[in-house]
């Protein structure tokens, strides 16, 4: 293997086992990653994007995923021209291995497999957007708008690349055919033509407004509904927003990656909120009623006598809602007994009354500690 290359299964991060669903799913996600409208002027973006493309296009394949797998990125022709990567039109005179095996396989009299995907509809391109949201807006829903960037189809043109008032003349190469094909002894080659890609048309007169491309950088606006519950890195997939497709194929879609802003007093769990609340002595030691907030409001909810710090209490279905289901999680408060400080004269005497008058029945934590000392020491 070149020094270069990384292996094609490392690079979109699957294992040789992997099915086609599998790496499908694997290509889509690596390539949304490294798509160059996510990187603009990245170079080392750019480059693993290739790499991305390069090893989806032979291990999609059955037939190249076959070759692959049994030898790598060695030419199996040996001594028949071609050396290196066979999957990168090396091999017999200058043609790929697909145009050798199409030539042999249904490739004879009519389009060749490879010639057939060039020439046929491809999806367009699928883009990310990366939404930040409040805390309630995550925990409520919202519907939100922005701005993002797609390459469309040029107004100008058409999306022929062409400029107005010509049209893309037949490629001079395969006369329109979309493949050439190549004669040499016994065998005939099929191969999808280099010159124009596949389409049988090539572009003499550049439109000006898209350089020949047929494809303009536009700026569009969206709106996603996101629902009640998302949580933080969770996506929202708007299909057909993204890219329109090539000759015919549908549009990618537009992945909207949510991330949530902290709360200042809430932390989530789940579908769970979390609250850290503080108490005084006095109100552990008698218990009472509190004022606990929620995201809507406060509610009342009386703590026992005798509540220890760290504590945890249940109030059901002030949480977050379940994203496909109905119902709501808890919000759990967990308080907090804060030792006073700076006390006056006064409230030192009332708490050494007050410590003169207890039995040491009184805390069940240090009752429970003097006896495994006794029980530790003998006493």
């Amino acid at each position: 293997m070149p020094a270069s290359k990384r292996d094609y299964y490392e690079v979109l991060g699957v294992d040789k086992n992997a099915s086609a669903d599998d790496i499908k799913r694997a290509y889509r996600k690596k390539a949304k990653e490294y798509h160059p409208d996510l990187h603009p002027g990245d170079k080392e973006a750019e480059e693993k994007f290739k790499e991305i493309n390069e090893a989806n296009e032979v291990l999609s394949d059955p037939d190249k995923r076959a070759r692959y797998d049994q030898f790598g990125f060695e030419d199996p022709t040996q001594g028949f021209g071609g050396g290196g990567n066979p999957f990168a039109g090396g091999g017999f005179g200058g043609f790929g291995m697909d145009d050798i095996l199409n030539s042999f396989f249904g490739g004879m009299g009519g389009m060749g497999s490879s010639a057939r995907r060039a020439a046929g509809p491809v999806e367009g391109n699928s883009l990310r957007y990366d939404l930040k949201i409040s805390f309630e807006e995550a925990v409520d829903g919202c519907e939100k708008s922005f701005d993002f960037y797609r390459y469309e189809n040029c107004e100008t043109c058409g999306g022929s690349g062409a400029k107005p008032g010509t049209q893309p003349s037949v490629c001079p190469t395969c006369k329109g055919q979309g493949q050439v094909r190549s004669s040499g002894g016994f065998m005939t080659t099929i191969r999808t033509c280099p010159t124009c890609g596949g389409t049988g048309k090539v572009v003499t007169d550049k439109c000006t407004s898209c350089g020949g491309t047929g494809r303009v950088r536009k700026r569009r606006t969206a709106t996603v509904k996101v629902p009640a519950g998302i949580d933080d890195g969770q996506t929202i997939v708007m299909n057909g927003q993204g890219e329109p497709g090539l000759r015919g194929g549908a549009n990618g879609d537009l992945y909207v990656t949510v991330s949530v802003r902290p709360h200042k007093l809430f932390r989530r769990d789940g579908n769970n909120l979390l609250l850290d609340f503080p108490i005084s002595f006095t109100q552990a030691a008698l218990g009472g009623e509190l004022d606990i907030p929620t995201l809507h409001g406060s509610v009342k909810y009386r703590i026992p006598e005798g509540t220890q710090t760290d504590t945890e209490f249940r109030i059901k279905g002030q949480g977050v809602p379940y994203l496909r289901s109905s119902g709501k999680g808890d919000l759990l408060v967990r308080v907090r007994v804060e030792v006073p400080k700076r006390l006056t004269e006064k409230q030192r005497e009332l708490l050494r009354q007050f410590d003169a008058t207890t039995t040491g029945r009184e805390y069940e934590g240090k009752k429970s500690f003097m006896d495994k000392i006794k029980d530790a020491f003998g006493g």
